[in-house]
């Protein structure tokens, strides 16, 4: 029998508003599976218990008020490490912070919290988000719920591991260059990077970069959609934010897929290298879908020199949000923060210029696609998940990789696009974990790309060999 922490958040909320499922019981539930299964995968850390009963009795009152609710009213929700909450621990996975606890919550936190979401704790990420292996030395490392062995992505992989194994029915994200995307696709979930703007960041140091956005993380699309319906806004506060519909998200639009034009890369033109035996995976999964589409063509985009580009770029960011870390307490960062900001150190005026004037041309080139298809369509991930001690991969098929984050080249390199993308389950890899595709979609069309999604993911979950996923908690229980 499905336990309450086991519904989708569509179908938790939609029985709270209808008066057939507690607040009070979809908390409970959840607390039990937090103590029963995060102690092998480590994906919640900091917690507000006392805090978070006390609202979801508030929200049981409000039901049976009859009260008008919120899109997320009575909802439990995991928030990445990288946001600031209000009386609850939040350290950005670094030493620095481990004692760190604000006096407010950021905007996204509170716009969760104002839809009637109940803060139940932090989920565990890299030092300052920076690596797809979610590990730091405040909280340790987590872990894949396919096999806890290996790493389940990042950085927002607390938020993935927690939503595959029913901890919380939402939970929040961010992505720069593929910290949604990753870990949903290592954890069988569904992370969705928006266009820049559409969900705010009031803290982000260079504002005027598209590299890093926040988003949602759901077990499928729509719950993602349900989520953002909470988290997109205007805010002033931030360059990108543009005039929006929230609501409009609540729910995707139907499509017809058999009216679609895709288009698909399995590496970028040679670009991204990719593991053999995901290569081989994306290709059956492409014949196999391939059919149910009005047309499925092979499209390479133009990404010469991308890696350098997004590589300057990336360590500009970390320059702005870490220089003075770096000078004042180098011991207690990281390599991975070290190494970026000593490349962007490196950089002369000349590096930047010409990464920023690339980064334009690729984005105009990349709209072009949209003329001939209306989704491009390419594998989430390089590799399949990695030993958990290892903090990146190296090398692929014994190719040597550039940077410690190459291997990320198939979702950082949409990154530079700004393009709206999301990952979503489809089926299981050779090594048995679960394989994602990644939907890109056209220049600010964030609700027909979720709806896309949304049609496609539907589509799949009618055959044995492309379903999502789901972990084996029996396995996982303390």
């Amino acid at each position: 029998m499905t336990e309450a922490c086991d519904l989708a958040a569509v179908e938790a909320r939609r029985l709270i508003g209808t008066k057939k499922l507690s607040p009070v019981e979809l908390l409970d539930s959840c607390l039990k599976r937090i103590e029963r299964v995060n102690p092998r995968v480590n994906a919640v850390v900091a917690m507000c218990v006392d805090r978070a009963k006390a609202e979801a009795k508030a929200a049981e009152e409000a039901v049976m008020r009859g009260d008008a609710l919120g899109v997320l009213h009575g909802l439990p929700l995991g928030v990445k490490d990288l946001e600031e909450t209000e009386g609850l621990r939040t350290t950005y996975g670094s030493p620095i912070f481990k004692d760190h606890v604000p006096n407010r919550d950021e905007r996204n936190v509170a716009a969760c919290r104002a839809a009637g979401a109940i803060v139940l704790g932090k989920t565990n990420t890299p030092e300052f988000g920076a690596g797809a292996n979610t590990t730091n030395k405040v909280y340790g490392p987590s872990r894949n719920p396919f096999d806890p062995a290996r790493i389940c992505g990042g950085s927002s992989g607390g938020s993935a591991v927690a939503l595959a194994t029913g901890m919380m029915p939402i939970c929040t994200g961010s992505d720069t260059g593929g910290s949604l995307r990753i870990p949903a696709a290592f954890c069988g979930v569904v992370g969705f990077r928006t266009s820049p703007g559409l969900v705010p960041a009031e803290r982000r140091p260079l504002g005027w970069t598209n590299l890093s956005v926040r988003g949602p993380m759901g077990r499928d699309t729509a719950d993602a959609a349900l989520l953002l319906a909470a988290l997109s806004a205007f805010d002033a506060r931030d360059p990108h934010s543009h005039p929006v519909d929230p609501a409009s998200f609540r729910v995707p639009a139907p499509v017809d897929l058999s009216s679609l034009r895709v288009g698909y890369s399995v590496d970028f033109g040679g670009v991204a290298k990719i593991d053999k035996r995901l290569r081989e995976t994306f290709a059956r999964r492409i014949k196999h879908i391939a059919p149910v589409f009005k047309s499925c063509v092979e499209l390479h985009p133009d990404m010469k020199d991308a890696d350098e580009c997004f590589e300057v770029i990336r360590a500009q960011n970390f320059l702005a949000g870490h220089l003075e870390k770096y000078r004042t307490k180098k011991d207690q960062l990281g390599p991975n923060v070290v190494a970026n900001v000593e490349q962007g150190l490196q950089q002369s005026a000349e590096d930047v210029a010409r990464a920023h004037a690339r980064q334009t041309q690729i984005f105009r080139a990349y709209q072009g696609l949209y003329d001939k298809v209306d989704v491009m369509i390419y594998p989430t991930v390089s590799v399949p998940p990695f030993p958990v001690e290892q903090l990146f991969m190296d090398q692929i098929d014994g190719e040597k990789l550039r940077t410690y984050f190459h291997w990320l080249a198939p979702t950082y390199l949409i990154t530079l696009t700004g393009n709206p993308a999301i990952s979503i389950p489809c089926g299981l890899e050779p090594t048995g974990t679960p394989f994602h595709l990644q939907l890109v979609g056209p220049h600010q069309g964030d609700f027909r790309t979720l709806s896309i999604a949304h049609g496609l993911e539907t589509h799949l979950q009618d055959d044995k060999e492309t379903v999502r996923p789901v972990p084996d908690l029996k396995k996982l229980s303390v």
